[in-house]
């Protein structure tokens, strides 16, 4: 007899084996195009966490953008890093200041997120762009977003030019974590009480909803 997880196992490697025999698959090299209405890859590259990142230039212009090729990185010391395609306000900023804040989003902050999304002159305040608080960070000097889930201050340790035409990665130490309490549930950062925003493809996104656990066979 299998135990219950040998048999799940086996049951998935089977179910595999089916799909495998009966379905066909799209291949293409991107260099020559992929022939579908719209470029595939982000919602194959899915869903995404978004990093709301909160800027200010050398003159003290906020900026306010999110990035969806976003994502923590290492743990001791802890970093994070997005990734722009284009040399945006976001990035400018933080190559004057070596600071910046990435701020979560609730699903209940999406319409406003998607204001600050999109294309304005950079000497346009952000934040009262699309009507919001801000606050002091505390470890630099920059502005968060009052009333996120939580806002990860960072310093950036590297921005790097990548292949392509204006692609940068801007990679950053966290030197300061806000975490709004009603989002601690018994010592945990629960985020079904906030419903993070994802990004998938094209012009989708989605909730988390549904958080089940899963013990690593060590454990």
């Amino acid at each position: 007899m299998f135990s219950g997880g040998h048999a799940r196992i086996t049951a998935v490697g089977l179910a595999q084996t089916r799909l495998t025999r009966k379905t066909t698959q799209m291949f293409y090299r991107p260099e020559a195009g992929h022939s579908l209405p719209h470029n595939p890859l982000n919602a194959i590259v899915s869903p995404r966490p978004i990093g709301w990142i909160s800027t200010v230039s050398a003159a003290g212009v906020r900026n306010l953008a999110p990035y969806s090729l976003f994502n923590a990185i290492a743990y001791e010391p802890p970093q994070v890093m997005f990734a722009s395609n284009g040399d945006k306000d976001s990035v400018s900023n933080i190559r004057e200041t070596g600071v910046f804040c990435a701020n979560v989003v609730s699903q209940d902050m999406r319409d406003v997120m998607n204001v600050t999304s999109g294309t304005v002159p950079a000497d346009v305040d952000e934040f009262e762009l699309a009507g919001l608080t801000a606050l002091d960070c505390q470890s630099i000097d920059c502005p968060r977003i009052a009333g996120v889930p939580a806002s990860l201050e960072c310093r950036m340790t590297e921005l790097l030019t990548l292949k392509g035409t204006d692609n940068f990665a801007i990679f950053g130490e966290v030197t300061g974590v806000h975490i709004r309490d009603d989002c601690l549930k018994d010592g945990l950062f629960d985020v079904t009480t906030f419903q993070p925003l994802s990004r998938l493809g094209y012009r989708d996104y989605a909730v988390v909803e549904n958080v089940f656990t899963l013990k690593r066979p060590s454990d």
